[in-house]
Formats: C-alpha cells, structure tokens, sequence
C-alpha cells in the first residue's frame, strides 16, 4: 500500500503494518454501537419500544435472510434469500411493510438498515418518543425569564400567593419591555408554569425552607468521617419548648447549650440558662467536657461509671478523678464546630479555645446542615425528653395547650438537674442507629458504648483543670490599670494588690493588663500580675467592685444594662456610677418585695437563677465554693474596713486602704510609704482630714 504525505512524499507500506499500529485511525468514520442501550429502551413507551424491535427483526431479515439475524433452522423466505441482491430484498420489504399497513418505501428501508448499523436497535426508535421536551412548555421564553427572577428574589422574602407572584412578573416584564408588550398566559397555565418552575428548587416552600435551601452548600455532599473521640464537636443552643419558673414566679422558656461528639453522639456537656446564654457559658461547656462529672445526691448508684460499659478499672488507673464519677465521657474536644452566634465567634470564646489548644471551625451563616448532628440531636432531646416535662410548649403556637404556663412547676436548676440525669440514663445508655461497630455492623450501639469501643483503640489522656483554668476560660479584656482602679462599663474595680502598678504599662507587647470577669457574677474581675514566686511568673488576683457592698444581691451584665438604660446620667462619671448602684440596689429590693413591674421581675429573676450557677465551677475544679471564693484577701468580709452604703447627705464611702478616689481624683499620690491607712469609723460621715491622707 502506497501512502502519499501532505509534502506530495510516497511511501510503501504493508496493510496489515498500517491496521497493527496504535495510532492508526479512520477519521470521520461512523461510531459503532456494539452494546444496545437497554436503559434507554426501558424508559420509552411500550408501543414504542415493539414497534423499534419488529423493525430491527426486519432491517436483519433484508439483510441476513433470517428474523432473528442468525442461520436458525430451515430457508429463508424467497424474496429475502442472500442470493438475491440487497435492492431486490429492499423492495421485497417494502411492499411486504406498505401491504402490511405500514407505508414504506426501499430508501426508506435503506435508511433503517444505515441508522441500524451506526445506532443499533436505538437508531429505529420513532424520534418524536425520545424528543426533549421543556419543563415550560410552549410558554413565552420572557415570561419564563422573568417567572424565575421573581422567584430568585423572593427566596428571602416572606411567603405569598400565586397571585402576587403573577402580579410581580406582570409589573417587571412591563419595566423591561413596555406595558402590554409580553402577555402573561392564562392564570392557570401560569400556575402550571411556576410550578414546573419551582417545585423542584422548593421555591414554593415556606420561609424557612428557602433559607435553608438557598444555605445550603452546592452538592455533591460528602459526609464526616469521624474515628476518635474528640476529633469533632459541635456545639448549639435553643430554646427549649416548655416553661420554667424563675425567681418571684417569673415563667419563661429557658435556653438550651449542648457539647455534642460527633464520633459516639454523646452529649458531653449541657448548661441551662434562662434567655441570654454569654459566651462564658460556652466555655462552661469547654470544662464539662474534660472533668468528669461528678454523681449527684439522690441518682441511683446504676448511673455511676463504674456500673457501665465503660472500662472503668484501666480509666480509673489513668485518672483518679473517675472515681464517684457518673457514666458520662470525658472527652477532650480538638476541633468544635459551631455557627456564627455572637456566644460562640466572640473573642472570649476563641480565646478559650485556644488556651485549651481546641480549634474552632465556623459554619457558614444560616446552614443548619452544616452541623446537622447537633440540630438532629435537639430533634431528639424534644421528642425524648421536653415533650414529657411539665407545661410543654409545641414546636410552634398551633401545638401549644389552653394554658402551658399555667402548667409550670420546675425551676431552672430543677430542671437542669433531671435533664444532667437523663443525659445519662436516658441518652448514653440508648442505642443510636448511627453509631455502629465495624465487627458488628448490623448492631446498633449506644454512645457509652461507642466511646468504650473507641478509646480502646485511641487511647485515654486526662486533662486535669483547676481555678486558673478557669479564670483563663471567662471573658477577656485588655486595658490600662488607672488611678482610680479598672473601670469596666460604668464599673470600677479597685484594691491595694493594684498600687503598684497604677499607671504602669504590662509586660506585654501593648502595654494593656489581661482582665477577666464572669458576666452572671460582675461584682469582682480577675487581674494576670507579676509574680515572681509564681511558676509561670504571673499569678491571678481578684479586685472587687467597689460598691460590692451596697449591693448585696446577686446581679448579672444582664441586670447592669438593664439599669444603664433607665438611669439617665446627670453628673461625673463616679457619680453616675453611683446612682447606677443605686439603682440596681433599689429595683432588686423592690423586686424581693413583691412589687415592680413584669419586664423588672424577669430581669431579677434571670440574675437570681445565674447566680445559682456558681456552685458548678466549683464542682468542676474539685474545690467546694467557699474555697473557690476564698482570695488572697478577705475582700468580701463584713468587718469595720468594709465598704459602707452612702448617706442621706451623698458623700462616697470609701475603702480602708490608699486606692478609692473622690470625684475621679488621682489616689495614692501622697501616702508616705509604712504609713498605715487611718481607720474609718463605723458610720459613714465624711472626713476632709481623713479623705486628704488618702490621696
């Protein structure tokens, strides 16, 4: 074979050289079908598919002589014997389709034989059974454009009718293309329209359905693998759907904050709160999860750890604490997912992460199935446990009875308390259909029993937390240590343990002192001071407010702002704190008596019900409350040296040592050093002489 080159060269070669060669190629040749499309096949009408296989036995008997394409028993029909020329056998079939009431023609029959070899059994299907038809019909391809912007803009809006939807088009294909130009087809095939438009975007949906479509990450969707303990967390919060009785019978609907392991689904931490959960209730959740958590009186010795599935012997010689401990996981998280709640990206909280080496992972905004774990567990803890406790709400208004808060009788904390128990009885020690073992697949396991399963192959590594550690979990603000103490909104903290370093920049890169304070307990701060002695040289130092005695009730934040903005202010800024203090005395005495009004109830209550929470910081660190309040200094003591109220005549207590200023003035100026402060009598009266020695 002879092959001529694109250069006009002549080259022999071999044919079958030519067909054995890799790159050896005959362009624009026809494709060969050699498998039938089955699938295809299945999809098309019944009447449709037999009359696509009769033409292919008769495409092969013009061909072959035999129906069924293959030499079968017994001679072919005479007018289709293959001794007779392929035309011939065309025209036979021809008349024999045109006779049989199917006109056909033999070029007809020459088309089905070339379709048939380049298609197969395909390439005989009646093309109007396989055309692509439009979801919008024959509609108008500007009505169609505009139907769908509409619908677009519409995902964030709130729900309407076919009719405002239908009026919305109207009004903006008259904007783009003048009034009457685009005719909107009938009300009922505009209806169909937007139907096949929107049902399969949900668009149709309800509010919140099209907010959660349109947050949704794109698919495909890849689930999380998770195989330790710990490797991912995520943490949310609700309101429950039931009512609790606060303090002065406030009933409101408390908030729920879980800590959920993805790998074993345990619950590994729950807080409580009345409405307004802070970021340091998040990082409650950070200590609950490392410590174990301790039996409490009147749990039946059945919830203890060393009554479970649990190893407890080989976790109880890694970890003393373990003992007396509840059958609940102590994981340590490594990475927490959580939304993008004020509580959980505020700077405290990643702060708290990262001083425990957790990293924090944000879902994206409004994406619930971004941590769909944590919202599916929720699901379950209504179903499980809130629909059985006393004065249930319902999801929504239309499932709530006659009078749900007629019907509440558990306080916060007791509630708190029965949902910590049924935490283990009734969540840990349930199998959870997710969580399977790969011996045992078809067996469902519990999340004790998952954890168990898990640290035997992850291992077990305690990681023990004190007072300091939970002072570094709270809250965290940076400023400058001024005459007059740490000034925190409208909130002066001060004491001696400060003189020292009044005016006086940190060691740190900017020259601000680290201060940490607890929102539900704003009546004293924390201070990171040198010390030397310390083994970190730093230690902490705790600085009350310095109206701590005038207002003896527990208050939080949460109470201060709510005073904040019904004091007007009318003088200097230590005066306005002053009538702040005021204030806040005033409406938790009036409050304690029975009188004020709903909104001043709810208010003292919630900072009452946070106070009660104090105790669990204690609980957790091992230390009992007394000795977790007992500072240095006996800053709290009711002695002679304490802060007394102000008098009828408005002058400002003061403190017994060199730091308390009068009208904002500088303090600790003109104290000689060794020179002991004077004392202060018993009754409050102002003392020029005595006051001049302070400065």
């Amino acid at each position: 074979m002879q092959l001529v080159s694109e250069s006009g060269d002549v080259a022999a070669l071999l044919l079958s050289r030519l067909f054995a060669d890799a790159e050896f190629e005959v362009l624009d040749a026809p494709s060969m079908s050699r498998v039938p499309p089955l699938g295809l096949m299945e999809s098309l009408p019944d009447a449709v598919r037999e009359r696509a296989l009769a033409c292919e036995r008769h495409v092969r008997e013009v061909e072959t002589g035999w129906p069924d394409g293959g030499g079968a028993a017994g001679a072919p029909r005479a007018e289709y014997d293959p001794v007779r020329t392929l035309a011939q056998r065309e025209e036979a079939k021809a008349v024999e389709l045109s006779d049989a009431g199917m006109p056909t023609s033999a070029v007809t029959v020459r088309r089905m034989r070339s379709r048939y070899r380049q298609q197969g059994v395909w390439g005989l299907v009646d093309r109007r059974a396989t055309r692509v038809r439009s979801v919008h019909g024959r509609a108008d391809e500007r009505v169609v454009a505009a139907v769908q912007e509409v619908l677009e803009v519409g995902r964030e809006r709130s729900d309407g009718t076919l009719g405002r939807l239908r009026m919305y088009t109207e009004r903006l294909l008259a904007e783009r293309y003048g009034s009457g130009v685009v005719k909107l087809p009938s009300r009922a095939a505009f209806n169909r329209l937007v139907h096949a438009l929107a049902d399969g975007q949900g668009l149709l949906g309800s509010a919140r359905q099209r907010r959660w479509r349109s947050a949704r990450p794109a698919p495909p969707f890849v689930p999380t693998t998770v195989m330790a303990p710990g490797e991912l967390v995520m943490m949310d919060s609700t309101v429950l759907d039931c009512f609790v009785v606060l303090d002065d019978g406030v009933v409101e609907r408390p908030e729920l904050t879980i800590a959920l392991d993805v790998a074993t689904r345990s619950i590994c931490a729950a807080v409580l709160r009345a409405k307004g959960t802070r970021s340091v209730d998040a990082a409650q959740l950070l200590a609950q999860m490392m410590v174990p958590a301790p039996m409490r009186p009147g749990w039946p010795e059945a919830l203890a750890m060393e009554h479970s599935v649990v190893p407890y012997e080989r976790l109880l010689s890694v970890d003393a604490r373990l003992e007396g401990a509840a059958a609940r996981p102590v994981i340590t998280p490594q990475t927490i997912v959580v939304d993008q709640g004020n509580v959980f990206i505020s700077s405290s909280f990643i702060a708290a992460c990262e001083s425990l080496g957790v990293s924090v992972q944000p879902a994206p905004p409004g994406n619930g199935p971004a941590k769909g774990h944590v919202e599916r567990t929720f699901s379950s803890i209504k179903t499980l446990f809130v629909q059985h406790v006393a004065a249930y709400t319902g999801s929504h208004t239309g499932e709530r009875g006659k009078d749900a808060e007629g019907e509440a009788v558990w306080t916060l904390s007791q509630l708190a308390e029965m949902f910590q128990e049924w935490i283990i009885c009734g969540w840990q020690e349930r199998e959870h259909d997710g969580l399977r073992h790969p011996i045992m697949p078809r067996c469902a396991l519990s999340p004790n029993e998952m954890w168990a399963a898990l640290i035997a192959v992850c291992g077990y590594v305690p990681v023990p937390l004190g007072h300091e550690d939970y002072i570094e979990l709270m809250p965290l603000k940076r400023q400058k240590i001024n005459d007059y103490g740490i000034r925190i909104d409208y909130r002066t903290y001060d004491h001696k343990v400060l003189n020292p370093y009044r005016g006086q920049g940190s060691p740190a890169a900017d020259g601000l002192w680290e201060i940490h304070y607890d929102p539900h307990d704003p009546v004293q701060v924390w201070v990171r001071l040198p010390k030397p002695d310390q083994p970190r040289g730093y230690g902490w130092e705790a600085v009350p407010w310095i109206h701590h005695t005038l207002v003896s009730a527990p208050f939080t934040d949460f109470t201060w702002q709510h005073i904040k903005r019904t004091v007007a202010r009318r003088a200097d800024r230590v005066q306005h704190e002053h009538d702040l203090a005021l204030a806040l005395r005033e409406l938790l005495e009036r409050v304690a008596a029975g009188h004020g009004t709903r909104r001043e109830r709810v208010v003292v209550a919630r900072a009452r019900t946070a106070a009660t929470d104090g105790a669990v910081w204690a609980t957790l660190y091992e230390q009992s409350e007394a000795e977790a309040d007992e500072p240095g200094e006996d800053l709290f003591d009711d002695n002679e040296d304490d802060e007394e109220p102000l008098t009828n005549d408005g002058a400002l207590s003061v403190w017994p040592t060199e730091h308390t200023p009068l009208s904002g003035a500088p303090t600790g100026a003109g104290q000689e050093a060794g020179v002991p402060a004077p004392r202060r009598p018993q009754v409050t009266v102002y003392d020029p002489v005595e006051e001049s020695l302070r400065w």
